[in-house]
């Protein structure tokens, strides 16, 4: 009589139906978490904060050419939302979408940096190398570069411009006054082109400041 030899192959492993649904709930649970990840993320460059790098020399010796910034959004986002306009401070730096760039040799669109110099109903004029601002407070007229903190280092401005903004437009400037092309060439800008103010220098680590 032959004796039936135990197995010596392992159980078969063996899953229950509670396993494949604790399984396929991590699963959703892991795919949930990526997808809202992705999504604050997407909500923070579109509406909060954008980091961008500096292309050029037209904002030296405030900003230089690679310098890593962030790009504070909201304000223009509440505008958009309220549908009404984001107006800057007279000396804030901006980033904002202008197009019309090849007639200057340039990528017809781009995103440019400058600083805000007229504000709407402005008359702003450039002559003997000076901006010279007027409105309703200033009716003699006064120079930016001198009355705000900016312009401690801003050479001297050349063009010879006399142009009064509308309600809805801005006259952007590059601190590198001879290496800047701005609104002294392509015009006064309006309230709907800008994507953010500069808020912050991220990189390099020894020139973080905050603006």
């Amino acid at each position: 009589m032959n004796k039936t030899q135990p197995s010596t192959e392992p159980p078969e492993p063996v899953i229950s139906e509670g396993n494949r649904r604790s399984g396929r709930h991590e699963a959703f649970y892991t795919i949930g978490i990526l997808i809202s990840a992705l999504l604050v993320a997407l909500f923070i460059i579109s509406f909060v904060f954008r980091s961008y790098q500096v292309d050029g020399p037209s904002m030296e010796n405030t900003l230089q050419n690679n310098d890593k910034l962030m790009i504070w959004k909201v304000p223009r986002t509440w505008a958009h939302i309220t549908g009404h306009d984001y107006i800057p401070n007279r000396g804030d730096i901006i980033v904002f979408n202008e197009t019309g760039l090849a007639q200057f040799n340039q990528q017809d669109s781009k995103q440019l940096i400058k600083r805000v110099i007229g504000l709407p109903g402005d008359r702003v004029v450039v002559s003997n190398g000076v901006y010279t601002i007027y409105n309703k407070a200033h009716p003699q007229g006064f120079d930016p570069d001198k009355t705000l903190s900016y312009g401690k280092n801003i050479p001297e401005t050349s063009g010879n411009i006399d142009v009064t903004l509308g309600k809805e437009q801005l006259f952007v400037s590059g601190d590198n006054r001879p290496d800047s092309l701005d609104s002294r060439d392509f015009g006064p800008i309006n309230a709907n082109q800008i994507v953010g103010k500069l808020v912050l220098r991220v990189l390099p680590l020894g020139q973080a400041k905050v603006f």
